[in-house]
């Protein structure tokens, strides 16, 4: 398998530093943000490359003789959010992303589902979580008609430039289980739209992301390595723990576009975010990236560093020690 980064981590740093980081750590592909969430901190001439092949050249040389190449775009974010401050944003975010996929020879562009509000005239998202009763299937349906009408046109732009859009499944987005985004496909009829499989955010779903995997087959696109460690205070908070705190303006936070910002994490929460092998081992790796061999040996398989524990490139060892081991036990079985 292909085994790279996510740069997220490495937003602190240059592009080159960026990718120096990579190749020590022994992994030869970086993920690049383009926007979403979060900016696109290393592709500054986003604009120029768009239009300029001089600029699109100058860029692609950052990484002759690196060792490390461009393993997909990533823009998550919320497409669909009823604020248009952030959800026309984050959908602009998207078509330029695959433009830029394009103009960089990249077919793969990471992002989210995204979530609508409950109603025409919403001016926040709603996540049903439990849709027991019959009103909360009411407004699942119009949020997938929402999610549908945006993720056809999208399909269409990114077939006609030869990319394919992979969503992570991750709560708080209309697809964020195969159920999901098999219905997606179904209403739209897309070919270019499938699944980033990222195991973290499967993990505390309690569900098995191997056994996804197997059960999506060719609607993985791409992967994402990030480990989860479920907590003994699970058994008090269940796996929905939404103990969050709102932080201060003048606290350092992270803004999620428009007045959102990211919270601050339980203190003793039910489950955290680690790195590779603080979940689960080796052993459990090495058939995550079988069930991805069996769908497209060549396929990226990015780390995303979000273990609090873990300095920046300390995560990055320690989640690169075990993919790689896991990745090196996979060849010798297959051989």
């Amino acid at each position: 398998m292909k085994l790279g980064v996510y740069n997220a981590i490495l937003h602190d740093r240059s592009l080159p530093e960026a990718l120096e980081a990579i190749a020590k750590v022994g992994l030869t592909g970086i993920e690049i943000n383009t926007g979403g969430f979060l900016p696109a901190v290393h592709v500054p001439t986003f604009d120029e490359i768009l239009s300029s092949d001089i600029a699109r050249d100058e860029y692609l040389g950052l990484f002759e003789g690196t060792g490390v190449s461009i393993a997909g775009l990533n823009c998550n974010g919320n497409p669909l959010h009823p604020n248009p401050l952030i959800g026309h944003a984050h959908a602009e975010d998207i078509r330029r992303s695959i433009r830029l996929a394009e103009r960089l020879g990249q077919d793969r562009v990471v992002t989210m589902s995204g979530l609508p509000g409950g109603e025409p005239g919403a001016t926040t998202p709603n996540w049903i979580v439990n849709a027991w009763n019959s009103a909360a299937l009411d407004v699942l349906d119009y949020q997938m008609g929402v999610a549908a009408d945006f993720w056809k046109e999208t399909d269409k732009l990114a077939a006609d430039h030869g990319v394919k859009v992979a969503l992570e499944l991750h709560p708080q987005n209309v697809v964020f289980n195969p159920a999901g985004i098999r219905e997606l496909v179904e209403r739209t009829g897309a070919t270019h739209v499938g699944v980033e499989l990222d195991a973290s955010h499967l993990f505390w779903q309690q569900m098995d992301p191997v056994a996804v995997i197997r059960d999506l087959g060719p609607l993985v696109f791409h992967a994402a390595a990030k480990d989860v460690r479920v907590n003994p205070s699970a058994a008090i908070y269940g796996v929905l723990d939404n103990r969050f705190r709102k932080l201060d303006p003048s606290e350092p936070r992270t803004n999620l576009g428009g007045d959102e910002w990211a919270n601050e994490w339980p203190k003793d929460a039910a489950w955290d975010f680690v790195a590779l092998g603080k979940g689960h081992d080796t052993a459990y790796w090495t058939e995550f990236l079988r069930a991805l061999q069996e769908v497209d040996p060549e396929m990226w398989v990015n780390i995303e560093h979000e273990d609090v524990s873990l300095g920046r490139i300390e995560g990055l060892e320690v989640a690169s020690a075990v993919l790689r081991e896991a990745n090196a036990t996979l060849e010798v079985s297959v051989r």
